[in-house]
């Protein structure tokens, strides 16, 4: 299928559209609430919360008799923030630490989920197909009234994040100078991990619980690598999680064996090692780039140094000395050889003749205040370096 008609069908074929609608609101809504994950050095959090929700999702089903999506997500946030609560008492009460208690709570929770689950599939009712596809998502039995409900909930996050935006900004950076502000910084805390618990749920028909993870940590940490700035990072985030979601969509409509869920994750992944290669001031490739133009630097500074200070063992600093004799002072022919043609592009060398290399008037004052930067020029190498020119 070629790309006219992809884009054709994600228009106009209701199920392809339906689809795409969700995983946008999915990945708007988890770039979102992650980037306070990853800036708070709570990744494992999205882990902890996305598997805690499958018991409340199974529990949902088991009082209603019901696989309304409202009822399952209700469920689900229910199970969820339970598990958030449950984790300040144990922090708070408890000498178990943070990533301790969160691994504690997603074992249990998790472990509990599965229980019930393999305990409703062994009962006579037929009503109960259909939940383990919480645990991988299954993105193509989203309906119309599934993404209006994933939108009411992830609109109410985000209207809820942008009211409360300078009070988290204070928790991801300085709780302490919130608290001195008297800010209830325990409170702000809950608070945003319940926003993060309602962002897991309306991803986990789509996503499941088991990945929904990285659709929390994925489009943030590949943002993080563009920018240091919270709002612009929590736009990028939003934007790679939406763009994740819609070509995750369209890549899995072209094959009948390759879900959905699964490939919006891999689509995030991508985005994450792209980031990590390209991204500037952060990226790989921006990091060698830097590093082998200080290299050229260095370089350059150091046989422009060793041509200063062979010079001053004769009277006229401009003395033309062969490059060769540089090259044995410690640095590499080919590194030589650039730097005499970087520096005579400067204006600071000059070939006189075959190898042989001089300083120019401009070479000896930059040289001298690279070997000796507190100390002025003395007049005499300024008049030689001129009556040499």
């Amino acid at each position: 299928m070629d790309l006219g008609a992809l884009l054709h069908d994600l228009f106009f074929d209701y199920t392809l559209r339906t689809v795409a609608l969700g995983t946008v609101v999915l990945g708007l809504v988890s770039g979102a609430l992650g980037s306070f994950a990853v800036l708070r050095r709570q990744s494992l959090l999205g882990d902890a919360m996305s598997h805690a929700a499958l018991p409340g999702v199974v529990l949902a089903f088991m009082l209603t008799g019901q696989k309304n999506p409202v009822v399952l997500m209700t469920g689900a946030a229910g199970a969820g923030i339970a598990a958030v609560l449950l984790m300040v008492v144990i922090n708070r009460y408890t000498r178990i630490k943070e990533d301790s208690s969160l691994g504690i709570i997603l074992s249990v929770f998790f472990g509990f989920g599965l229980l019930l689950l393999t305990w409703l599939q062994r009962s006579p009712d037929a009503r109960q197909a259909g939940l383990t596809t919480f645990l991988f998502g299954q993105a193509a039995t989203l309906l119309e009234r599934d993404v209006i409900v994933m939108a009411i909930f992830g609109g109410a996050v985000l209207v809820l994040l942008m009211l409360f935006w300078k009070e988290f900004k204070l928790l991801s950076f300085d709780r302490d100078f919130g608290a001195s502000l008297g800010l209830p910084m325990q409170g702000l805390e809950i608070l945003l991990t319940m926003l993060l618990v309602i962002a897991i749920v309306i991803g986990l028909q789509a996503v499941g619980v088991v990945l929904m993870s990285a659709m929390v940590v994925a489009p943030a940490a590949a943002a993080r690598q563009w920018t240091d700035r919270l709002g612009l990072m929590v736009t990028i985030a939003a934007i790679f999680g939406a763009l994740s979601g819609v070509v995750g969509t369209l890549i899995s409509s072209t094959g009948s064996n390759l879900a959905t869920g699964p490939v919006i994750v891999l689509c995030a992944s991508f985005l994450v090692a792209i980031s990590l290669f390209l991204a500037p001031n952060r990226g790989l490739l921006w990091n060698w780039l830097l590093r082998r133009r200080q290299r050229r630097r260095l370089h350059t500074s150091q046989v422009l140094s060793n041509l200063y200070r062979l010079a001053m063992q004769h009277d006229d600093p401009t003395h033309a000395h062969n490059a060769r004799v540089l090259q044995v002072m410690g640095a590499r022919v080919k590194e030589v050889d650039a730097s005499l043609h970087t520096l005579a592009e400067q204006g600071l060398v000059r070939n006189v003749a075959g190898e042989e290399w001089a300083l120019t008037k401009q070479g000896v004052a930059a040289a001298h205040s690279l070997v000796h930067p507190h100390t002025p020029l003395p007049a005499e190498l300024s008049s030689a370096g001129r009556e040499a020119q």
